[in-house]
């Protein structure tokens, strides 16, 4: 049911989202005269599932015959929209535009004025741009929408009264447990959220607050954001580790453990806090490939735990279920939570100021591409899934897909041939230098750019497999 769920959302927030960005271009050439031949979600090679001409639905109503064909071919009958069976996106068909439908009998015919070609370059550019354009607009109006409707909910960073938890490697660079980060260089950090590691990332120096001090925290000069957000991550808000319930029939239930039971170590590896508890359930589940056996994983989920209960010690050994989970409730701090309302006109501007954080946020990490560790972390459509939650959230699902709009706007705004980037990029060539690059390159860049596209979507979705399977 859970994978269901995720599915579900998948198809729902992408298929808007292509909706949308076609919108873009179909809003753009209608506004400048340009026919729009086909609006299709999916691709439709060969055959699809679903078709309608808005010209023929309006003479279906009106009851007039559809027009015969002329020169072995039908008039007109306006855009024709579809769904096709290739989930791989959308698209709009423009009339005399060289794209990935490759339709070169067109373009062989004398231009006409409704044509694409025929449009001033200015014109051309901004209907390429439509599909981005709107993309960009969407998630700044839904971050903004999330805003009004829920608001805002964050801890104070002088609310955390226990401080923050850190791994070895920010212990190495001089952070301690317990210690406040008040911010990194100019940027003050009025609440933490995992975002906070980009600063850490690229910034000098951190300035935490210790046992009621400030210190400065040189940072090294080379910090991998990949590296700093695996388990167990680089800084989190530290939680103690108090048993506040145990759920009936648990894991945690058959060892014995009881409200208020401390767990001070699992298989020898000491336990502080919750934070070490976590970390470690992490580790076991991480060592298991998901190629492994049945027995293989109901050795790794096999665990010795040391229980303190008033003044005596126990070791017992405890079987987890599926998903590694003990069956405990941990008791979370009592940390003061404050929450913001934003009003309608007071949401837009924040909505704007937020996407434009997320999207300065995703630019900056695309360096991370390029490295091994990087190129590895690219995912296909398994991938999306998994960041949308098991079960429905509304709040979380138009959180995801604001972000996924931000991506696929800036993701086809890169000049890359048959993307709309590199549409774009010709036609402000031609604005330029007022050269017009030929059909005929114009063509072999639109096969350069598809290969490229669909190399991109085979490699990431590879990796998404290649996960599945342990390696």
């Amino acid at each position: 049911m859970e994978v269901i769920i995720k599915i579900v959302q998948v198809i729902v927030s992408l298929g808007l989202l292509i909706i949308l960005h076609e919108g873009g271009h179909f809003l753009f050439a209608k506004l400048f005269k340009t026919r729009v031949e086909k609006f299709y979600l999916f691709f439709d090679y060969k055959f699809h599932i679903v078709s309608t001409y808005d010209k023929w639905v309006r003479r279906l109503f009106k009851k007039q015959p559809v027009p015969k064909k002329e020169n072995g071919d039908y008039e007109y009958q306006g855009t024709e929209y579809g769904i096709g069976w290739i989930p791989l996106g959308g698209y709009v068909k423009i009339a005399g535009m060289i794209d990935e439908s490759m339709d070169k009998e067109q373009m062989k015919q004398p231009p006409k004025p409704w044509e694409f070609r025929t449009k001033p370059a200015w014109q051309r550019l901004l209907i390429m741009l439509g599909g981005v354009i709107m993309n960009f607009i969407v998630a700044f109006l839904i971050y903004g929408m999330v805003l009004f409707v829920w608001g805002e909910d964050y801890v104070k960073t002088s609310d955390i009264t226990y401080g923050m938890k850190f791994n070895e490697q920010a212990k190495a660079d001089g952070f301690q447990d317990g210690d406040k980060i008040l911010g990194v260089d100019d940027e003050t950090f009025d609440y933490w959220t995992p975002a906070r590691h980009r600063a850490l990332s690229n910034g000098k120096v951190a300035h935490v607050l210790r046992n009621g001090q400030n210190v400065d925290i040189q940072l090294p000069e080379e910090m991998n954001l990949l590296e700093m957000l695996e388990q167990p991550r680089y800084a989190t808000e530290l939680m103690p580790l108090q048993i506040d319930s145990v759920s009936p029939g648990s894991a945690a239930e058959k060892a014995g453990l009881k409200p208020g039971g401390v767990i001070t170590a699992i298989n020898d590896m000491p336990v502080e806090d919750f934070n070490d508890l976590t970390n470690a359930l992490f580790a076991l589940q991480d060592k298991l490939p998901e190629n492994a056996t049945a027995h293989d994983s109901l050795l790794a989920r096999t665990v010795n735990l040391t229980i303190a209960a008033e003044d005596t010690t126990n070791v017992v050994e405890v079987v987890l279920d599926e998903q590694f989970r003990m069956g405990i409730q941990n008791h979370m701090p009592d940390y003061k939570v404050t929450h913001r309302d934003y009003g309608f006109l007071e949401s837009l501007p924040a909505g704007v100021a937020y996407g434009w954080r997320q999207l300065k946020g995703y630019v900056s990490d695309l360096k991370y591409i390029f490295t091994k560790k990087g190129a590895r972390s690219v995912g296909g459509f398994i991938a999306i899934g998994n960041i949308f939650p098991a079960t429905w959230d509304w709040h979380s699902f138009w959180l995801l897909t604001a972000l996924l709009s931000i991506i696929l706007g800036f993701m086809n705004l890169l000049p890359i041939p048959a993307l709309d980037g590199g549409h774009a990029l010709f036609a402000i060539y031609e604005i330029i230098t007022r050269r017009k690059p030929s059909d005929k390159f114009l063509e072999r860049a639109q096969w350069v750019g598809m290969i490229f596209i669909f190399g991109l979507l085979i490699f990431a979705n590879l990796n998404d497999i290649l996960r599945l399977f342990g390696i």
